[in-house]
């Protein structure tokens, strides 16, 4: 219940949406990899790093619904960039099809919005613990 009265809460405060099945974040990695591309430096890899992370969430939703996650995930990438449709995702309740609009499968954005910082702000403060990273003078 918990859970629903959160969900309905974030669609108070924004009632915008985005579709589930990982496809967010499948496009994210996507158009985060292609960033990454025209970075000519050495923080490319920690940018392709980072799409790489966010790849996490479709395997998961793969390999927890019986899916073989690195086929499927594999697969509907290579969907989203042949098609150019974000919103297909992982086929978690097999009714063949991958398109989250056409199943109804939805998430709403602050939601999302709010794992993607709280992601990045986990994963900025495991680097400067390891001090892969230093403190940003402008306060970034």
């Amino acid at each position: 219940i918990h859970d629903a009265l959160c969900v309905v809460r974030n669609l108070v405060r924004d009632n915008r949406i985005v579709y589930g099945g990982g496809s967010a974040e499948i496009a994210a990695s996507l158009a985060v990899g292609r960033s990454a591309e025209e970075i000519s430096d050495v923080s490319q890899y920690a940018v392709r790093a980072f799409a790489d992370a966010l790849d996490a969430v479709p395997l998961a939703l793969a390999e927890n619904s019986g899916c073989a996650p690195i086929e499927s995930l594999t697969a509907v990438k290579a969907q989203q960039v042949l098609t150019k449709n974000p919103y297909l995702g992982i086929d978690c309740m097999d009714a063949g099809t991958n398109n989250m609009k056409d199943q109804v499968v939805h998430e709403t954005l602050i939601g999302k919005i709010q794992q993607f910082r709280l992601a990045t702000q986990m994963t900025k403060m495991i680097l400067k613990i390891d001090d892969v990273i230093t403190e940003d003078p402008t306060g970034g």
